[in-house]
């Protein structure tokens, strides 16, 4: 028989331990320690912690907006299911337009990504909300147009979106101006739908 730990709970508590003996936490705010552990451990890396950006107003202004029952608008299906449903509180609705018929439609008459289009459908309900992108840079460029033309804003943005034309780009277009929306995002061509969906996780279920 192979040796290894077999037990879920042992498992997590020696994840997190060795996360926090091994990264460099010094940058982040305290009060969002444990989302930043919480993406490391999503990704593998304790190397990402270098390129985390987690302002302080974050943590408060996620948890208002979760406790207020605002809708949890996701880019990609992936991130949705990334999400521990069942941790939510009641009432929380978890909102990914990408697979509706009008987002190809509008994609198509404006010549721009489906990811984006989606995030039409959003505009009433934005104000107060979390947006979470974990896949698409052009969802986060279209974001922050929107507030730039007037839309709502949401009470905290999650951007995690990954890959090698624009996710840089895009993250740091947030960092350099997040238009006063608290934010949490990691620089460079990393992201992904796994360690933006364990941004909420970390609000909602128990600390490490």
């Amino acid at each position: 028989m192979i040796d290894y730990i077999r037990d879920p709970a042992a498992i997590y508590a020696r994840s997190f331990e060795i996360i926090r003996a091994e990264a460099d936490l010094s940058h982040i705010p305290a009060s969002a320690h444990a989302i930043a552990i919480r993406v490391i451990h999503a990704c593998g890396m304790v190397e990402a912690a270098s390129d985390l950006v987690i302002t302080p107003d974050f943590l408060g202004a996620a948890q208002g907006a979760l406790a207020g029952r605002k809708p949890v608008f996701v880019d990609v299906e992936m991130t949705r299911h990334g999400i521990i449903r069942r941790q939510l509180p009641a009432g929380v609705e978890i909102i990914c337009t990408l697979n509706d018929p009008r987002a190809r439609e509008i994609g198509l008459a404006r010549q721009i990504t489906r990811s984006a289009a989606a995030m039409e459908m959003w505009r009433e309900q934005l104000g107060g909300s979390i947006v979470v992108i974990g896949n698409a840079p052009t969802a986060l460029f279209r974001l922050m147009e929107m507030i730039d033309e007037g839309a709502p804003r949401p009470a905290a943005v999650v951007g995690f979106p990954v890959g090698f034309v624009g996710a840089a780009e895009s993250k740091a277009a947030l960092i350099a101006n997040p238009r006063g929306i608290p934010f949490a995002t990691v620089k460079g061509r990393k992201g992904g739908s796994a360690m933006a969906s364990s941004v909420i996780n970390a609000l909602t279920g128990d600390m490490p």
